[in-house]
């Protein structure tokens, strides 16, 4: 079992999940965040002062996957969150140890 986690675009997001359900995911966790890659911020300008963004706001996606499905859904998440500018994200991929559906008991796989 592997745990898929992706920083986008916000205005991604709901491709992404769509995409996601085509594929027969399902289940992900939306997080907001702030970071900085290789953009390392911008300048904004608000009420005639200009000042440095150096955190920009991103959405990280978790997806808990097993190894069969692994490809599909990088496939997916590039497929669907690449607009080809700069600040399109990363994607990290971590393995599980333990999966355990918190109503049932449920474990493994069979709690995805």
């Amino acid at each position: 079992m592997k745990m898929v986690a992706a920083v986008i675009k916000h205005f991604k997001l709901d491709d992404l999940r769509k995409a996601l359900t085509e594929i027969d995911v399902q289940g992900m966790t939306a997080i907001e965040v702030k970071g900085f890659g290789r953009q390392k911020g911008h300048m904004e300008v608000y009420r005639g002062v200009e000042y440095e963004v150096q955190f920009l706001p991103k959405i990280k996606i978790e997806v808990a996957v097993s190894e069969e499905k692994l490809d599909d859904v990088l496939k997916v998440i590039m497929e669907s969150a690449k607009t080809g500018e700069i600040g399109d994200g990363k994607i990290f991929v971590y393995s599980l140890q333990e999966v355990i559906r918190i109503r049932t008991g449920e474990r493994g796989e069979g709690a995805l």
